[in-house]
């Protein structure tokens, strides 16, 4: 067998190319986004328009779990006002789609060591990556090669999470009594498997633990206003997935990250007779599967 030709790839300009230019790459990454390397993405919109002004180049969601990545692109090298959009355009989005995790993504052709220092300083308090991207031409074809050089900073579980000391009336003045008695709730059918088992507030979320233990957090909580969205940590399941969705529960997206089942569980969820066993075997499941891991 004779060996195959070797030909060598040439890097070449995407800013300064003849014919390429924003608008092409721009509807080259929405048609195929997995060219940045982020995984099985999908594209929602591309020049998303903003409530204050500008459009956001790219926005992707992973559909297997609560992630979306808000995209900003920049043909030639990355400078302080493209770090700047990257960073507005995240936090606009945050803010309108709390129930979604977002992550800033920053992509350039170039970006310097010095510039990735700045972006670096970010990293840890707003989850950002940087990826370089490049035009490669093989003779007459040519692609995309992208490099992330900065990915978001890896996070603890919740289980290590202890952060902030948080109370009752931490919870109370941000969100609202009504939800706190929903919790209550909940936590009294939790002790009808696990007695003595009781809250432990965090910042982000109410979690449990029994008196002088660590955390056991197979049901989470994250009250809101009016509701609560209650997190079972159960291995994603295509058979309980189906029954939850035929149910008259509020589902939510999976949590892939963290192997959340979650629900929006308001007051009429608990004072219907089948939706408050269906939440009990919920907390059943998650009691079981935790406790055959840990």
């Amino acid at each position: 067998m004779s060996m195959p030709n070797f030909v060598r790839p040439q890097v070449f300009s995407l800013k300064n190319h003849p014919v390429i230019n924003e608008r092409w790459l721009h509807h080259r990454l929405h048609e195929e986004p997995s060219l940045l390397g982020l995984g099985d993405v999908q594209a929602i919109g591309s020049e998303r328009k903003q409530p204050t002004g500008g459009r956001l180049d790219l926005l992707l969601r992973d559909p297997e779990s609560l992630a979306r990545y808000e995209v900003e692109i920049q043909l030639g090298a990355t400078d302080e006002s493209h770090l700047v959009r990257t960073l507005e355009y995240w936090d606009i989005e945050r803010r309108r789609y709390p129930q979604y995790e977002h992550t800033a993504v920053i992509v350039a052709e170039e970006i310097t060591g010095r510039f990735l220092n700045v972006i670096s300083l970010f990293n840890g308090h707003i989850p950002l990556m940087a990826i370089q991207l490049k035009g490669i031409q093989i003779d007459d074809a040519f692609t995309l090669v992208a490099t992330k050089v900065l990915d978001v900073l890896s996070l603890g579980t919740d289980e290590e999470d202890e952060g902030e000391v948080f109370d009752r009336d931490s919870w109370e003045r941000n969100t609202s009594a009504a939800s706190l008695v929903l919790v209550d709730r909940m936590i009294r059918m939790i002790h009808d498997e696990v007695p003595g088992i009781g809250p432990k507030f965090n910042k982000h979320y109410i979690g449990l633990a029994m008196p002088g233990s660590s955390a056991q957090n197979f049901v989470t909580f994250v009250p809101r206003k009016a509701h609560v969205v209650a997190q079972f940590k159960i291995a994603q399941d295509e058979n309980l997935s189906s029954r939850l969705s035929a149910s008259n529960l509020n589902l939510l997206a999976y949590d892939k990250q963290w192997h959340y089942y979650r629900v929006r569980i308001s007051e009429s969820d608990l004072e219907d007779s089948d939706r408050k066993e269906f939440i009990a075997e919920l907390i059943k499941t998650a009691h079981a599967s935790y406790s055959a891991k840990y």
